[in-house]
C-alpha cells in the first residue's frame, strides 16, 4: 500500500471516502472468472490518497487472451494468496467508501462482489454510491480509457492494462471531467437540458447509472414503477414476482444455472418477501 502525497488540481467534495477499483481477471465472465490482480485507490474525505495493489492466486487457469492483454501468467500468481485469504483485508481497506472505476458498474463491481460472496463475506452495496467514470465519459465524449487519458490529460498511459497504471489514469480522467464539464449542459433524449457533471457524488452516481439494476449484472432491473422485472429471456420485462407465482420452477432454473451469485441472492430475497406477504 502506498500513500500518494501529490495534491490533485481539483479537490473532491466528499462526505465519505471514494474507492476507485480496477481488476485484472482470468476472463470476462462475471459469474465464473476470477481476480488475479486488484488495485484500489482510495480518496479519503480530506482528499489524501491511499493505494493498495495485490496479485491474487485465482485458483483457476488464466485465459490466453487475458495473459496476452495483461502480461500476467499462471506462474506469476501461483504462489500468491487466494482472494479468500485477503478478502477481510480488502474489505477493511475499502471500509464504508463509495465505489468508482472505469466500466466498474458493469464489470469490476459485480466481479468483486462475486469474489466476496465466494469468500463468505457479504460486501454490502446498499448504502454505497457507484460512480462509473466510463459512463460519464461515454455520455460526454464517447471513447476508450486510453483515448480519455489523452483527451482529458494529454498523456499516454504507461503500462496500460496494469491495474495500478489504469486506475491512476482513471482517477486523473475523473478529476479532469469535473473540471471540464463544470458548467457544460447536456441535452437528453427528450430535449431537456441538464448540467449533470458536478462535484457531488450523488449526482455523479445518478449520471453513471444507465439503467436502474436490482442486481449488479443487469439481469433484473426496476421498471418505471419501481418494480423488479426480468431483463432477459422469455420473461423479459415481466415482474419477477408475477413470473414466480405463475411458474415457480423458473426460480429453480435460475438458481441451478450459470448466473452470478449476487443475482441469485437478489431473486432469493424477492422470493422470501413473497412468502411473507
Amino acid at each position: 500500500m502506498g500513500l500518494v502525497t501529490k495534491k490533485p488540481n481539483m479537490k473532491l467534495n466528499l462526505t465519505r471516502p471514494l474507492a476507485f477499483i480496477d481488476l485484472e481477471t482470468t476472463g470476462l465472465n462475471v459469474a465464473s472468472d476470477r481476480i488475479m490482480e486488484i488495485c484500489i485507490l482510495k480518496v479519503n474525505v480530506d482528499n489524501a490518497i491511499e493505494v493498495k495493489t495485490m496479485r491474487i492466486n485465482p485458483e483457476m487457469p488464466i485465459s490466453k487472451e487475458s495473459s496476452t492483454i495483461t502480461g500476467i501468467l499462471d506462474s506469476d500468481v501461483k504462489d500468491c494468496k487466494t482472494f479468500k485469504q485477503v478478502a477481510a483485508e480488502l474489505a477493511q481497506f475499502i471500509g464504508n467508501a463509495d465505489i468508482a472505476g472505469y466500466n466498474s458498474n458493469k464489470f469490476d463491481v459485480p466481479v468483486l462482489v462475486e469474489e466476496f460472496l465466494r469468500a463468505e463475506l457479504d460486501f454490502d452495496l446498499s448504502n454505497r454510491k457507484l460512480i462509473d467514470v466510463q459512463n460519464i465519459f461515454h455520455i460526454m465524449e464517447p471513447r476508450t480509457l486510453a483515448a480519455a487519458y489523452k483527451f482529458y490529460c494529454d498523456k499516454k498511459i504507461q503500462n496500460a492494462h496494469n491495474a495500478e497504471a489504469d486506475i491512476k489514469a482513471t482517477y486523473e480522467v475523473f478529476l479532469a471531467q469535473l473540471d471540464r464539464y463544470a458548467d457544460k449542459q447536456f441535452e437528453d433524449a427528450k430535449g431537456n437540458l441538464h448540467t449533470p457533471v458536478k462535484n457531488d457524488m450523488n449526482i455523479l452516481s445518478e449520471l453513471s447509472t444507465k439503467t436502474k439494476n436490482a442486481d449488479l449484472a443487469g439481469r433484473i432491473v426496476f421498471n418505471e414503477k419501481g418494480v423488479e422485472v426480468f431483463a432477459f429471456g422469455k420473461h423479459k420485462d415481466k415482474p419477477v414476482t408475477e413470473v414466480f407465482e405463475k411458474e415457480p420452477s423458473y426460480y429453480n432454473w435460475i438458481m441451478n444455472g450459470d448466473f452470478p451469485l449476487y443475482t441469485k441472492k437478489i431473486i432469493t430475497q424477492i422470493r422470501l418477501l413473497m412468502r411473507k406477504t
